[in-house]
């Protein structure tokens, strides 16, 4: 059986719903995901279980975490009762207004959590106007409560934009620039993953598969650095979305031969995945992929649509592709 490195610090995903559908989302959150949000008894049941296993701190993500805003307030009463530190709530602040605010971090003051992490960059200014987070990060500022913006840098190209609408594609090419797109996912540094694979579609050239075969295991389906737990008590190995495995097995051992997609990337890489996905049927794209990681996510949505496999999450693929032009 096999255990995952210790998880000391991480996050639980407290819903895939979204108000967004962010072109860089690793988690393809939507409006149109599963709604659903994490309950006490789930809640509890995760603490417990990481607190065990020595986890020191969490945030709290999505999804959107402020659409439900009793839940987050349970969720963080749980964490707090676990003895595990809350370090941040995520959120895109759609839910600003400026007669509510100041009750709804009092709300928040109350429950243990301290500090906002708040979302601003051109891929949100599609779906949130600029204006609520840096509303929102001006009252915390003036009020004391704890924030930072992710990322903080792009307030410079965030002010050539109208703050009190949102953008479209074709406005933010002509605001900021032709290649927005490109040019914010290469500043942000992102993997790949999640809804980001389309971005890599457009804009990277495709390298014939025998380019991209590796042999090498994928260990970093191992790593305990900055991992998640979704609402259902899944562990989702770091950087590596729609591959998700039930924590009490993560902690106390993965049984062996129960999930194979996992298993093979684990024993040989991408070779031996597309080996694996072969013997089911799985024809790879004559004209390649952009990457070893984009060659793995498009064997893992064949086999999540045509041989589901139980670690993969087959609404993480569907919604993945999902890309709005």
């Amino acid at each position: 059986m096999l255990k995952i490195a210790p998880l000391r610090h991480g996050g639980i995903i407290a819903n895939y719903r979204c108000t967004a559908a962010c072109r860089h989302c690793l988690y393809a959150s939507s409006p149109n995901r599963t709604d659903g949000y994490i309950d006490t008894d789930a809640a509890t049941r995760i603490c417990i279980a990481l607190k065990k296993c020595g986890c020191r701190s969490l945030h709290i993500g999505g999804g959107e975490p402020f659409l439900d805003i009793d839940g987050l307030i349970t969720l963080a009463g749980v964490i707090k009762d676990a003895g595990i530190t809350l370090e941040y709530v995520e959120t895109n602040a759609y839910w600003v207004q400026a007669d509510s605010v100041m009750d709804t971090l009092e709300k928040l003051l109350r429950a243990g959590i301290h500090t906002l992490c708040i979302s601003t960059d051109p891929f949100h200014a599609e779906y949130v106007p600029a204006e609520l987070p840096l509303t929102l990060a001006k009252i915390c500022q003036e009020t004391g409560f704890g924030y930072f913006l992710w990322q903080e840098k792009y307030l410079p190209v965030l002010s050539k934009l109208d703050s009190n609408k949102i953008h479209n594609r074709s406005e933010l090419e002509q605001l900021i620039s032709p290649r927005y797109i490109y040019d914010t996912a290469r500043n942000y540094g992102l993997h790949f993953g999640g809804r980001a694979i389309g971005i890599e579609a457009e804009y990277s050239a495709c390298k014939p598969i025998d380019d991209l075969i590796d042999s090498k295991p994928c260990r970093g389906l191992l790593s305990g650095g900055h991992f998640h737990v979704d609402l259902y008590g899944r562990y989702i190995p770091p950087g590596c979305t729609g591959i998700a495995i039930p924590l009490e097995e993560v902690i106390h051992g993965i049984p062996d031969g129960k999930y194979p997609v996992f298993e093979a990337l684990l024993s040989g890489g991408t070779a031996e995945l597309l080996r694996y996905a072969q013997t089911l049927g799985f024809t790879e794209d004559p004209q390649g992929y952009p990457s070893r990681c984009a060659l793995c996510f498009h064997i893992r949505r064949w086999i999540s649509e045509h041989a589901p496999s139980p670690e993969l999450d087959a609404e993480h693929y569907t919604e993945s592709l999902k890309y709005w032009s």
